[in-house]
């Protein structure tokens, strides 16, 4: 069991001692992190959530992915006044940016299937930690500081989280009795007091009329303007069950998640590529630049290709072999490519090299949490859930206890492809793309690894580049999560860590490389299954406050 949150993985823990399966922890975990984490995720906002079955040996995924109401149009994030679109965090700290949260049908949705508890059991340890509270670190009160303009132009928000008008004292205890009676009310009467009920009618008079206060003790350069999602919108929010991407990379069968995500296209269409060079022989500095120019070549096909109505078989042919090695031919081992590079063309001719146009576009949200949780019976659970930005859209509903997603701000504002189609603008019904990646790796047939990130669109790249860690480069586990992190999103700079700006960055300088630095890159969660049914659970040993890993039965990292 491994999460961000030492608090949420004990009650995870407990959970599987208890008898309870990985979805039950995983729904218990998640539900405490919306208390102990709830400017990452919460029941305002949504996730994906990828299960592997030990029974059946299958793999199968959850979209719980945020919705646009059906109001919403493609220029829904462009100003009428101006005909420009917003900046962004007027956007973000807005009504319009709350899409319909998918996360409680998530949890509900995946009890039914797999669990062996009942939703209101898993609620139960998280409605706890609200009521008693708990400790404020270190990176709790960052975040609240980071956000107390936006906190303050909120009445329900400066409540909980500026009391006295300042951030939490690290060391305090934060309580919120109001999420507790929140989850106590979803316990007793189920998901539709929340889709259509009086949790909803709540949420919606939120986004229609934001509770902004009179006298915020802060400014905000930005009128803070509705949105119109409705009570409809709420009720009609369904759950989806795409069938996983999946992809085999030298060996492993690598299963992630379908649009809205592009993590799983995005991730498996860069192994692909990187499976034409043989990592594991070069030197580090080769090894890193395939690394980093595989990642341009997949996110130029990301932003090109990807949204949530891209066609089934769209997405599948960009996980080709045979478009893999159209890609792959791009790649100069002497010399970084220029930046941004144009996208495929996945039509299944496969002709070398051959490239489309369409530009770059560019994504905000830094604002997630994962989760990693296997069981006794050797079923996994790989959860990736988000509020968007950190923080969500500033909003906490009144009486309710939990902050509202900004994830509509997750699509893009204007056309960013040129002529072409833009898959990724604001649509009725329709769910932004997501980087989300949460992945599972089998080794015939069995689970070798199952691991995620937070991070925004730099998810990708801290999936991929774990795994190009641990199965290229011969690391361990530990190794792989702790090591030092680059992501390249087809940008003109490499955005690194400055530990590897310092280290493999100087050489890769010399091959054309320039860099941006970023003080931290995602913060994984995984597990390796080793031989005689053993778990190495892991979390990270530095990034965002460090993680949480344990076991029921052995030590934990």
């Amino acid at each position: 069991m491994s999460s961000v949150d030492p608090t949420a993985t004990a009650v995870g823990l407990e959970v599987l001692r208890r008898g309870g399966n990985a979805v039950d922890a995983a729904v218990a975990v998640a539900a405490t992190l919306g208390v102990t984490e709830p400017f990452s995720a919460g029941i305002g906002g949504g996730g994906f959530f990828v299960y592997y079955d030990a029974r059946s040996g299958k793999v199968s995924t959850l979209d719980g992915r945020e919705t646009a109401p059906r109001s919403m149009t493609s220029t829904a994030f462009v100003n009428p006044a101006t005909g420009l679109p917003y900046a962004f965090q007027e956007a973000r700290v807005s009504g319009i940016s709350a899409g319909v949260p998918g996360t409680l049908a998530t949890w509900d949705t995946a009890l039914h299937r797999w669990g062996k508890r009942s939703l209101a059991t898993n609620l139960r340890p998280a409605a706890d930690v609200a009521r008693r509270g708990f400790t404020v670190d270190q990176t709790f009160a960052t975040q609240v500081s980071d956000n107390a303009a936006a906190f303050s132009q909120f009445t329900p928000t400066a409540a909980l989280f500026l009391p006295g008008g300042q951030p939490p004292a690290v060391g305090s205890t934060l309580r919120n009795p109001d999420l507790a009676a929140t989850y106590d009310l979803v316990a007793r009467r189920g998901i539709d007091a929340f889709y259509g009920g009086e949790v909803g009618r709540d949420i919606v008079q939120a986004v229609q009329h934001p509770p902004v206060a009179a006298s915020p003790a802060l400014p905000w350069q930005y009128e803070i303007r509705p949105g119109g999602m409705t009570l409809a919108d709420l009720r009609a929010y369904e759950v989806r069950r795409p069938a996983p991407t999946h992809m085999v990379y030298r060996g492993y069968d690598v299963y992630g998640m379908a649009t809205p995500s592009s993590g799983g296209s995005t991730v498996g269409e860069a192994l692909n590529i990187l499976e034409h060079s043989n990592l594991g022989t070069l030197d580090r500095t080769q090894a890193l630049h395939r690394y980093l120019e595989a990642s341009a070549l997949a996110f130029a096909d990301r932003n090109r290709y990807v949204g949530d109505y891209t066609p089934r078989p769209l997405l599948d042919a960009l996980l080709t072999d045979g478009f893999a090695a159209e890609r792959a031919c791009q790649i100069d081992p002497l010399h970084a490519a220029t930046k941004p590079v144009l996208p495929g063309v996945p039509d299944g001719r496969y002709d070398a090299c051959a490239t489309a146009t369409g530009g770059a576009s560019t994504d905000f949200g830094k604002s997630t949490t994962n989760l990693t949780v296997a069981d006794k019976w050797g079923n996994v659970v790989e959860y990736t859930l988000t509020i968007e930005q950190i923080g969500g859209n500033g909003i906490v509903v009144p009486g309710r206890g939990f902050l509202l997603n900004n994830e509509l701000t997750d699509f893009n504002f204007t056309n960013t492809q040129g002529t072409a189609d833009d898959p990724n603008l604001p649509g009725p019904g329709k769910r932004p793309r997501s980087s989300m990646a949460p992945t599972i790796v089998l080794q015939d047939g069995r689970p070798f690894l199952a691991l995620g990130s937070p991070g925004g669109s730099t998810i990708v790249t801290t999936v991929l580049q774990i795994l190009v860690n641990r199965i290229d480069l011969g690391m361990t586990l530990p190794e792989a999560l702790a090591a030092p992190r680059a992501t390249q999103r087809n940008t003109a700079a490499v955005v690194a860590e400055p530990a590897f700006i310092a280290g493999p960055g100087t050489a890769l300088g010399a091959l054309g490389h320039t860099f941006t630095p970023m003080a931290e890159i995602g913060a994984a969660t995984a597990i390796e299954f080793l031989p005689r049914g053993k778990l190495l659970a892991c979390a990270e040993p530095v990034r965002r406050g460090t993680g949480s890993a344990g076991t029921v039965h052995g030590g934990s990292r």
